[in-house]
């Protein structure tokens, strides 16, 4: 009775976890929320004349799967410094939801240090129970935990299910959007971050480094993604946070130019935690993300978005006392052993000429320099360009021709009968080989003479299917044209009136450019295999007019 009547210096206990909230509603939620605990315990407490309230600690918003809670970590100091000797919660899952640890605290560390815990709705108080107690606080703490688990397991179904339907589950949008007002799971865009990303995306595009778009937003005065983030009142931190106010970094920007959301995808469930009981994030499998395509307005087309990842393969790099890189930066290699072509520096007097040489000569692999001056290869491969260019406008101009004359639909009508006269040539061969094995059974035909004549007739089927394959690709062709402008001939005919060679058009026309001995160039342009089906194409119309005609 002595004990009992001693003055205990005690701490209210209270906690509520963002798991707890998604998982409860309705008088339940707000019975359990931080206010109507204390008030419930302050009610419960208020004619006990043998304990004092020393410190009340809050944890809201924190898991019951651990206890590295920052206030619950306070009373334990104050546990240790001898400040309190109770510890007072609603109910055993306010104190914690993971079994083991819940049994270390109340089994060893609390007796340890002289700690009378009370658990009001669970009829638990250390200092009354007996050994039938134990046995109720272990099932309890059982149960908590196997809660925890299964609540854990309703929300990732839940999230999944929700990031296949394509709807946002991350706490902040990605820089360049907001979440909308009327539906937090859709993203709308933000016009003033969306600006910056289509700035960043254009500079890209025209050369400029990332280390140099960096620069010039923080020139700008234009806040980094954390800062903006902050100055819309969200209380964003991240893990590459290193000091009080964040500016641009060169890897702020590449995760921006490398992130599909700004053409509309929205990718999700990267990164996972293994269970509810471990903190550390692991990479999924990527089989294992939820991709949804066109899911949002985007910020930047696909065009732009697939040229500048291009960009970001190509070697790039810049010295420190230039901007952008030049124009054919990673495009030129050499013709003979595939090495790049690098750029040099050869001064004479106060003048400076630039000459591009191959880096296999220059580590000395066995090949010649293949030397060239900057200025001859760049006009060179413009004069190439404005070649290809006038040739596909002349292209085009043909083919609205052919789609404009009867002659097309006739061509494609003897397509179709030629590949069904090839079907039917093949269904007689499978026939005969049918019929051929029925003689062999039946004592007709000798098993070598089988052998020799089905041999015959599966070289005709295969001879058969090759034309068959032929032949459905012109009609696929003639079909295509018929149904769909060739959208690559727009990339070039943008570029009609192009009077020198940028960095924007050399990614965008330009696949390669190989430099052999004796300055002889190769261009390799862009959609090079659609131009070669165009110009077949073509040539089949000609010939087939040709042959109308006579």
């Amino acid at each position: 009775m002595n004990q009992i009547a001693e003055q205990y210096r005690a701490a209210v206990y209270v906690r509520l976890s963002k798991e707890d909230m998604l998982a409860l509603s309705g008088k339940k939620a707000e019975s359990d929320s931080i206010f109507n605990q204390k008030e419930y315990i302050f009610d419960w407490i208020k004619n006990k004349t043998d304990i004092q309230i020393v410190s009340v600690r809050v944890d809201d918003g924190y898991t019951g799967t651990n206890f590295d809670r920052p206030s619950f970590q306070m009373m334990m100091e104050d546990i240790k410094s001898g400040k309190i000797n109770c510890v007072i919660v609603k109910d055993l899952s306010r104190f914690g939801r993971e079994y083991i640890n819940a049994g270390k605290y109340i089994d060893r560390l609390f007796p340890f240090y002289g700690v009378r815990l009370i658990a009001i709705n669970d009829g638990i108080d250390t200092i009354t129970k007996d050994p039938s107690d134990n046995l109720n606080i272990t099932l309890k703490n059982l149960i908590n935990d196997n809660y925890c688990r299964d609540i854990s397991m309703k929300i990732r179904s839940h999230l999944e299910i929700k990031r296949k339907n394509g709807e946002y589950t991350g706490s902040f949008a990605p820089y360049g959007y907001r979440k909308s007002e009327e539906d937090h799971n859709r993203l709308e865009i933000d016009e003033y971050a969306a600006s910056v990303v289509q700035d960043i995306f254009h500079w890209k595009l025209e050369g400029i480094s990332a280390d140099h778009i960096a620069k010039r937003l923080i020139e700008q005065g234009v806040p980094s993604p954390m800062e903006y983030k902050r100055s819309q009142g969200e209380n964003f931190k991240t893990g590459f946070e290193t000091g009080k106010k964040i500016s641009w970094t060169p890897v702020a920007v590449r995760r921006i130019l490398t992130n599909p959301v700004y053409i509309g995808t929205l990718i999700q469930g990267i990164r996972t935690r293994p269970n509810y009981k471990i903190k550390t994030v692991v990479v999924n499998d990527e089989e294992k993300w939820s991709k949804v395509e066109n899911n949002h307005d985007p910020i930047v087309s696909k065009k732009t978005f697939n040229l500048v990842q291009r960009l970001l393969l190509l070697d790039t790099r810049t010295s420190p006392s230039q901007a952008k890189v030049f124009p054919l930066a990673g495009l030129v290699v050499c013709g003979d052993c595939e090495s790049p072509m690098v750029r040099i520096t050869v001064p004479c007097g106060e003048k400076k000429y630039y000459y591009y040489v191959c880096d296999g000569n220059r580590k000395k692999q066995g090949c010649s320099s293949h030397r060239i001056s900057e200025k001859i290869l760049l006009d060179s491969v413009l004069a190439v360009l404005q070649e290809h260019i006038h040739l596909i406008f002349q292209m085009e101009a043909c083919l609205k021709d052919i789609q404009n004359t009867p002659l097309q639909k006739i061509h494609t009508k003897k397509l179709q009968e030629r590949m069904q006269r090839v079907e039917e040539e093949m269904d007689r061969y499978r026939r005969l080989k049918i019929s051929l094995y029925e003689d062999m059974q039946d004592g007709l035909i000798s098993k070598d003479d089988y052998k020799d004549i089905r041999d015959q007739y599966d070289q005709r089927i295969r001879e058969a299917q090759t034309a068959h394959t032929q032949l459905q690709k012109e009609l696929d062709m003639d079909l295509n044209s018929q149904s769909k402008p060739h959208e690559w001939i727009e990339e070039f005919l943008e570029h009609q009136d192009l009077q020198e060679l940028n960095r924007i058009v050399a990614v965008q026309c330009i696949e390669q450019v190989r430099v052999y001995e004796g300055k002889k160039l190769e261009v390799i342009f862009a959609h090079s295999q659609d131009f070669n089906n165009l110009m077949e194409q073509i040539q089949l119309y000609q010939n087939e007019f040709n042959a109308e005609v006579v």
